[in-house]
């Protein structure tokens, strides 16, 4: 094991780690458009100070662990949007270069680079239906790239994230297994199930059986899917597990915004944190506030 890995491992031995907010939300609060398809990659080509600052504010409320963002950093999706795949290679190079330089200030934490789903890139809200109809060979080709120049970045892992079923948990294992290449698996439940309907006890299985995987938990859901994920992955795994969910609202794909009232509930970390969860965080919709009253819960 890397020794950035082992290091976040002995950490989580000793206490509860925070995760940063949502880059996005905090980017769209900050005066940034995030409005494109591109979302929060639009801002790492054009103004990546803004990136950065982000990164900085989460460090500064708390945070342990910054997440890159590269989320929406994909050679297809950047390549509509009229980037080369040099170009889509730097940025994804330049958003683990923004994380790392935030964390060397702040003196402490890691970065975790981000790769979302397959329908992340599509940009119509596949990656909260899961109905890709592409095999587990096809999105290992689709998701190959990115990762290969990710784990050669300097990040101390790779967080995928919101992968919402099984298939494209199954092609990320596939192309981790025997790299040395270390991530957490994190996918987004609905109901207690995968997006796609899977059993969600199923994909954490499959991730906690690999060896490169670290941590395996669930993103980018309403904070009450969280305590049945924690008891559905502690029933299969002793690895730690991670949460970071949205506030509570919902993303209306159609009409490109969220809606809903917000009610992150940052009462809830310690009965996370007493269920079995070892990283905590916040997804859409969850900013330095929330971040600072994760870190307070937890300490």
């Amino acid at each position: 094991m890397t020794v950035s890995a082992l290091s976040l491992l002995d950490a989580l031995a000793e206490r509860a780690l925070v995760v940063d907010g949502g880059l996005g939300t905090r980017l769209e609060e900050r005066g940034a458009d995030v409005s494109s398809e591109l979302w929060s990659a639009r801002v790492l080509a054009d103004s990546p100070e803004e990136v950065l600052d982000v990164h900085r504010d989460y460090f500064a409320a708390g945070a342990d662990v910054a997440i890159t963002a590269s989320y929406q950093v994909t050679y297809e999706g950047c390549a509509r949007a009229g980037f080369d795949a040099d170009a889509t290679t730097g940025l994804l190079r330049r958003s683990v270069e923004l994380a790392r330089r935030a964390r060397d200030e702040a003196g402490h934490g890691w970065v975790a680079a981000s790769v979302g789903p397959y329908g992340a890139m599509l940009a119509d809200g596949s990656e909260y239906r899961g109905d890709l109809g592409l095999d587990v060979e096809e999105l290992r080709d689709w998701h190959r790239q990115r990762i290969d120049v990710l784990a050669g970045a300097g990040a101390d892992l790779i967080a995928f994230e919101t992968m919402p079923s099984l298939v494209e948990v199954e092609a990320i294992l596939a192309e981790l297994a025997g790299t040395g290449t270390h991530a957490w698996i994190s996918v987004t439940p609905l109901a207690g199930r995968l997006r796609s309907g899977e059993p969600l006890a199923e994909a954490l299985a499959l991730a906690a059986a690999v060896d490169e995987v670290v941590a395996v938990g669930v993103n980018c859901c309403a904070p009450g899917e969280v305590l049945g994920a924690i008891e559905a992955a502690r029933e299969v795994t002793t690895k730690p597990i991670i949460v970071y969910p949205n506030s509570g609202e919902t993303w209306d794909a159609a009409a490109r915004r969220w809606s809903g009232r917000a009610a992150f509930p940052t009462e809830a970390v310690r009965s996370w944190r007493a269920a079995g969860a070892g990283l905590i965080g916040g997804c859409c919709r969850t900013g330095p506030g929330q971040i600072a009253a994760i870190d307070r819960a937890l300490t």
